[in-house]
């Protein structure tokens, strides 16, 4: 059985670190998940980290100029996932607070150095093209992004993963993106009919994604 690659939106931030709660209780490891939260105002002060950090970072990752980790650690500690918060800037997303693996691809890899490097990332992990770009989008708007990879040992887990992402209110990526297109927003072009892998899977509120890379 192939891995996958599991991703759910939030309009609530609240909302999405609970059910990174619950994953985790699950029996997912905290470093198979990972949460991207919009930063924009500094909305999420005093939840990142321990407080302490490089004020010249900060200040790149509030206004947008750069990608790195600035407080925290990214990849999560022993404490748990949420634990690990640090703020990043994604250039054409803007400021986030983010932890877990997708911020480990980001910030080693340099992806983030380039504009489209969010989208970048998740397509490496299976997400279909379009809507790797959808939920950059729905991030830079103010939304909360989870992602969970599951190796082929926990892949009975993937519908309890769901259950829970859908019971804490994930929304709806489709009505988002007609919505934001409707609005003016001019998703980026798709570089092939199908994308990567996934496109074709469930096109609900929680999608599923077979990875197209070792994770």
């Amino acid at each position: 059985m192939a891995q996958q690659t599991i991703t759910a939106l939030y309009d609530s931030y609240a909302d999405a670190r609970t059910a990174v709660g619950e994953i985790e209780a699950s029996g997912i490891p905290h470093g198979d998940i990972s949460i991207v939260s919009n930063n924009e105002g500094d909305r999420h002060a005093g939840v990142v980290g321990d407080g302490t950090g490089d004020a010249a970072a900060k200040e790149r990752a509030k206004d947008g100029t750069g990608v790195g980790a600035t407080l925290g650690t990214v990849a999560g500690g022993a404490a748990g996932l949420l634990a690990g918060l640090g703020l990043l800037a994604i250039p054409g997303v803007g400021p986030v607070v983010a932890a877990g693996w997708l911020v480990a691809t980001l910030t080693g890899a340099g992806i983030g150095a380039a504009a489209g490097g969010f989208a970048g990332a998740l397509t490496g992990a299976g997400v279909g093209e379009a809507d790797a770009h959808a939920y950059g989008e729905g991030v830079r708007r103010g939304g909360t992004l989870v992602t969970v990879r599951l190796d082929p040992a926990r892949a009975t887990l993937a519908p309890t993963v769901t259950a829970i992402l859908e019971r804490h209110g994930a929304v709806d990526l489709d009505e988002k993106a007609s919505a934001w297109r409707a609005e003016g927003w001019a998703a980026p072009q798709v570089t092939s009919g199908a994308g990567p892998a996934g496109t074709s899977g469930e096109r609900g509120r929680v999608r599923s994604y077979p990875a197209t890379t070792d994770l």
